[in-house]
């Protein structure tokens, strides 16, 4: 792998651990409601992707279900999460992610699971349930939960991905607009304080959406779906797991997280489970889906 390439993979990962960073903000100091700040978020990601909403997909009801799962549901879930939970403790819950995948690809895609593999999924599992036990998380234990779903529905929609006939951008597109679509009435009907929210930072808020769609989505994404189709993913796809270490820190650094022993060590075990799950051979999962950030 080339220097460049490096290079991309580390703007990559810095984005993704940012954007947890960033969102914590939007919703927790800025109070940004948590539906109305991803329903802008997929607005603005729309738009900047519209040409690519042509030609209409085949299983379009299908497209926009599993966009939905890996956007504005797992999205929406994760900031209202933000509101209570640090960005170092999602990030370390985020890491299930992975192990879920993997029982989601059994159930659904009759993947084989042998001992090595089985042990990365308990490793991953047991060091985030050590984290969310610590005395600190547990007053959070309401926004932790949220993020823990936010990494359910996004895994089950990741698994959905393989059964589509549509390119990674294209999805964007469509998990966008499937997301404006869900999260529009959602947002009139159980937020409030949009506008005022809105009104009391516009220009904070108005960067925090820029980032989080442009920067990230647009951005970010786009960039490592181009590094897939260049290199192996068995280059690429450890190199993502900089992504919870580079929010652990963001997080300490940017939000004054406090970092104890118990979520150093729990993300540490959760850190080596995954990457047991990531180097092992899958014969009917794309190995890439299992950690790629979905930040």
């Amino acid at each position: 792998m080339s220097s460049r390439s490096l290079a991309i993979m580390m703007f990559c990962n810095i984005v993704w651990a940012l954007n947890v960073v960033i969102s914590k903000i939007a919703v927790g100091d800025l109070g940004a409601p948590p539906l109305f700040y991803a329903l802008l978020r997929s607005a603005i990601v729309a738009i900047a992707l519209l040409p690519l909403l042509r030609p209409v997909p085949p299983q379009l009801g299908r497209v926009m279900l599993v966009g939905l799962a890996i956007s504005g549901g797992s999205f929406s879930l994760l900031f209202m999460g933000l509101q209570t939970a640090s960005p170092s403790a999602a990030g370390v819950i985020s890491l299930s992610g992975a192990p879920m995948t993997v029982l989601f690809a059994i159930l659904f895609l009759g993947e084989k699971v042998r001992w090595r593999r089985g042990l990365g999924i308990a490793l991953a599992f047991g060091g985030v349930l050590f984290a969310m036990m610590g005395e600190n998380q547990m007053e959070a234990s309401a926004g932790l939960l949220l993020v823990f779903v936010s990494a359910v529905i996004g895994a089950l929609g990741s698994v959905f991905v393989k059964r589509l006939e549509i390119s990674s951008i294209q999805l964007q597109a469509w998990a966008a607009v499937s997301s404006m679509i869900v999260l529009l009435p959602l947002s009139l009907g159980l937020e409030s304080g949009q506008v005022s929210a809105f009104a009391a930072a516009p220009l904070e808020l108005a960067a925090c959406l820029f980032f989080a769609s442009i920067i990230v989505s647009v951005g970010a994404h786009t960039a490592y779906f181009k590094l897939l189709q260049a290199h192996d993913a068995n280059l690429l796809v450890p190199l993502t797991l900089m992504t919870p270490i580079l929010t652990i820190a963001f997080g300490a650094w940017l939000t004054g997280d406090e970092i104890g022993p118990r979520l150093l060590i729990g993300g540490a075990i959760a850190l080596c489970g995954v990457g047991i799950i990531v180097v092992r051979p899958s014969a009917t999962f794309t190995r890439w889906f299992l950690v790629k950030a979905r930040f």
